[in-house]
């Protein structure tokens, strides 16, 4: 059973609406009216959906996520495997939504990060797909903001991912 929710993301306004926050995003289309603290270096939300879950967003940068996720697993007493993630996914074409359970982390950062702080790739994950970059690198284009024509349908997208992330609880 999921008890705790993580959306990755980077803090600060030049981050807002890039790929790598689209974990926050997401968190925001679902949630837009949790009410938010300070604690274990990012915020945190308890909200009652019927049962009570905790809802986290590190606010140290993508590839320190773990240390955030780390400090309120353990102040409630939250194991790996009662945990999702929610994060942007190269490997996914744009606009497609997974479940996953453990396996491979893509060279995502902030998944590394957990697993590292978490002791096990055994964590539950939502994976927004981005696609990659057709040319560049791939750090600009996690970094970058969506596209005009991406913009165009991610509310949608998100709608379709708020959907999902129902469905997995």
């Amino acid at each position: 059973m999921i008890r705790l929710i993580c959306a990755l993301g980077n803090p600060g306004r030049e981050y807002a609406l890039t790929r790598h926050n689209y974990g926050w995003m997401l968190l925001a289309r679902w949630r837009p009216d949790a009410d938010w603290s300070k604690k274990f270096k990012g915020e945190y939300a308890t909200i009652h959906d019927p049962r009570k879950l905790i809802l986290v967003k590190p606010l140290t940068l993508m590839n320190l996520s773990g240390e955030s996720l780390r400090a309120a697993a353990d102040f409630f007493n939250i194991e790996p495997e009662e945990i999702l993630i929610l994060h942007d996914d190269l490997e996914l074409p744009f606009g497609q939504i997974e479940p996953k359970l453990g396996g491979g982390l893509g060279g995502h950062n902030g998944l590394k990060s957990i697993k590292q702080h978490l002791g096990t790739p055994d964590f539950r994950r939502l994976r927004l797909g981005i696609g990659r970059p057709r040319h560049g690198s791939v750090s600009n284009h996690v970094l970058s903001r969506f596209s005009k024509e991406e913009e165009m349908v991610l509310e949608t997208i998100l709608d379709r991912g708020v959907n999902k992330l129902i469905a997995l609880l």
